[in-house]
């Protein structure tokens, strides 16, 4: 299991699995593209105390894994990296423009799914037998 992850007031490990979809799967990436999107995502990811783990693509979708400290703003995050790859890879890859319709690049929704070391299962057998070693059942 890896290490935890720490700040001054809290200790945490927070894995997430982001999955962004071109806007009507509209078959974009390759290798190049999907290269600059990552380094554009890695750009921006720092100042919202993300770092990039894991990523790859198919051609009308992207998924990253990525971890983040508690006080990241997710959804403000995600948002701006749309906003900065929909503007950067139009611009530097002109062939896109012609792929998508009225310009838009990404679908407006997106999967985020939390990850973590554990499965829901055994978080929950953990916290439900949390007291039993000293005589209590901690169920109120």
């Amino acid at each position: 299991m890896r290490e935890l992850d720490h700040n001054a007031h809290s200790v945490f490990l927070l894995y997430y699995h982001l999955i962004l979809v071109v806007k009507y799967r509209r078959d974009i990436f390759d290798d190049t593209v999907s290269d600059r999107a990552k380094e554009i995502f890695s750009y921006i990811a720092p100042r919202y105390g993300i770092e990039v783990d894991e990523w790859n693509h198919d051609g009308d979708h992207i998924h990253v894994m990525f971890r983040a400290q508690p006080k990241s703003e997710l959804s403000k995050f995600i948002n701006a990296y749309k906003s900065a790859s929909s503007r950067l890879l139009k611009k530097e890859f002109p062939a896109i423009r012609k792929k998508l319709w009225k310009e838009t690049f990404w679908s407006q929704s997106f999967c985020l799914i939390t990850a973590g070391g554990a499965s829901i299962e055994v978080i929950r057998e953990y916290i439900e037998t949390q007291g039993e070693k000293d005589g209590k059942d901690g169920k109120e």
